[in-house]
């Protein structure tokens, strides 16, 4: 719902702000006055295209701006979110209104705002149009789309055909995956029998080496390690030579070792048969140092010979063993674990590609199965919108008479097609004939701007009474008819309005009589300064009586005009609270 309503040198208009109401709004005011400057503001906020003749004679810009609260869920919100132009809200937020704006210079140039936030004027329009439908000659009409009509008529099918649209949403959704599938698989055979040599070769070439985690860094550290052997055994036998004087085979001339000179630290002290307390802890220490020297030479014996026994028959193996793994890294690496890693998905891979003629036989064979279900659901739900299609009709048909169109004809064609789409397989288009013997023509051709209007009027409250709207806005609904029919027009407009917001541009006070608020733009001009305004202003009752019996005997002031006003708004009153 439109809250509030902002203009600036737009037109004749210098400045004014709007507090809109739920319900019916109506705009009223003497000819020039700049009513249709109110319609022109919201063209504006809907992405219409922006004129420089627009702007006030004297000023750099005009400037609309709108403030509108939708609830939480609207799609309009959820477009705002992802622009950026709104943050996300929780449960507990109350919901921010969206504010529209644009703004036109003097020399054409056009800027437009989301939430503050700068946007394209395609990004105004396509936000706008979620939020207000604006009916007017010169307007694009809300259900001038085939998927709009197709929309509209679907949610005027009621609930049990919104669900088995549902439901065959669902099925065709999973019938389009399946057949990608297959035409996939199929087309890209050859392809795919490529793929599998490919990654057969592959994986046979890693399984014969069958690298394992880590073993390329144990193999480099062997490797260092074979390639110098002769210095580390000659230096692991000269530390054990050091340490416990080696094997006497080796040594040509015994010397001291460090476990013999331990030892004789070790006699000495405990030589002494003295009990002191130091020198036995000192003994200790040695006795275990002994140990140590000892376990340690044995190790580098056993190190050094163990060097002895890995000749160049184990080094070639290293370096061969090397150069298989490195060839898998080079191809699959950097890593051992990425080589691993890849293999097991390429066995995945493979084993797809290698089931590849059996899921052909079982894709087919579901794929057809689904066809055929779409196929009959398809029929149900064209059989369906052709009965809605005539209700509508005839609802509208009823509208049309009451509103001085008793010849006009609405007609919901809906025709089954060859093919099969997300909404079903058939096309939907609303025809109309305005006159008796005229060829139906699409929405919007064959109509005069009033007749259009009307029209729309009476598909409007046909619509809402299924489907709850937003905003509509009307001008010239009241073109070309008075009397009674002006008075239906005030009726079905104020039944609209229990459905949506409802703004409309009149000069009959028989339709401004049924609205639940009443705008007045007033023009004031200064001829001796040579200038124009427009004042927009809500009025209150004895205002409304006031602009109403202007509106029907051009005097504001008579007492027999205000009679036949306040008569009229009674009039309206009662039969509002009757629709």
């Amino acid at each position: 719902m439109i809250e509030h309503l902002g203009i600036s040198d737009l037109g004749v208009i210098e400045r004014a702000e709007l507090d809109l109401a739920p319900g019916f709004n109506v705009v009223t005011g003497e000819t020039g006055a700049g009513k249709t400057m109110v319609v022109t503001a919201f063209g504006l906020l809907l992405g219409a295209r922006a004129e420089a003749t627009a702007v006030r004679s004297g000023a750099a810009k005009a400037a609309v701006d709108a403030e509108i609260q939708v609830p939480a869920t609207h799609p309009a919100r959820h477009q705002a979110i992802e622009l950026g132009a709104l943050a996300e809200e929780t449960d507990d937020d109350e919901p921010e209104p969206i504010l529209l704006g644009r703004a036109v210079s003097a020399k054409g140039r056009s800027r437009a705002s989301l939430c503050g936030r700068a946007v394209p004027v395609s990004v105004l329009a396509e936000v706008g149009a979620e939020l207000v439908t604006v009916h007017g000659q010169s307007d694009q009409l809300r259900l001038k789309s085939p998927t709009a009509q197709r929309s509209a008529l679907d949610a005027y099918a009621g609930e049990e055909f919104a669900s088995l649209l549902s439901e065959y949403q669902t099925n065709f959704s999973h019938y389009q995956q399946q057949k990608a599938e297959l035409e996939e698989i199929t087309s890209n055979e050859l392809e795919r029998r490529r793929e599998a040599e490919h990654l057969q070769q592959a994986l046979e070439n890693i399984d014969t080496v069958d690298p394992q985690p880590g073993e390329d860094e144990a193999l480099k550290a062997e490797s260092l390690k074979l390639e110098n052997v002769e210095t580390l055994r000659e230096a692991a036998r000269t530390a054990q030579t050091a340490l416990s004087g080696g094997d006497a085979a080796e040594v040509t001339e015994p010397g001291p070792n460090a476990v013999e000179l331990v030892e004789a630290a070790f006699s000495a002290i405990n030589g002494t048969g003295a009990e002191d307390q130091e020198l036995t802890e000192i003994s200790r220490q040695l006795s275990e140092a002994s140990a140590v020297l000892t376990d340690a030479a044995s190790q580098l014996g056993i190190y050094a010979a163990s060097l002895e026994e890995s000749g160049p028959e184990r080094l070639a193996e290293v370096h061969a063993r090397r150069a298989e793994i490195d060839k898998l890294l080079r191809l699959y690496g950097p890593e051992i674990t990425d080589v691993i890693n890849w293999a097991q998905e390429s066995r995945e891979r493979l084993g797809t590609l290698q089931s590849d003629t059996d899921r052909i036989e079982e894709l087919t064979a579901e794929v057809q199965q689904l066809e055929e279900k779409l196929w009959q659901s398809a029929a149900e739900l064209t059989q369906r919108r052709q009965s809605a299609g005539e209700q509508l009709a005839q609802a509208v048909g009823e509208e049309l008479k009451a509103l001085a169109m008793p010849q006009a004809k609405l007609t919901a064609a809906v025709e089954p097609s060859q093919m099969l789409t997300p909404h079903g397989a058939d096309t939907v288009e609303f025809l109309l004939s305005p006159h008796s013997g005229a060829q139906p023509l699409p929405l919007g051709k064959g109509a005069s701007g009033g007749e259009l209007s009307r029209i729309m009027l009476a598909l409007e409250v046909v619509l809402a009474e299924k489907h709850h709207a937003g905003t509509f806005i009307f001008d010239e609904v009241d073109s070309g008819v008075g009397g009674k029919a002006a008075v239906q027009i005030g009726k079905r407009l104020a039944a609209l309005a229990r459905h949506a917001q409802v703004i409309v541009v009149t000069h009959l006070p028989q339709v401004a009589a049924y609205a639940d608020h009443h705008i007045r733009v007033h023009k004031t001009s200064d001829a001796a300064a040579g200038v124009t305004a427009s004042d927009v202003h809500p009025l209150d009752k004895q205002g409304r009586i006031g602009e109403l019996a202007r509106m029907l005997a051009g005097q504001e002031d008579s007492e027999a005009a205000r009679d036949h006003a306040a008569e009229l708004l009674e009039t309206a009153a009662e039969e509002s609270g009757t629709l």
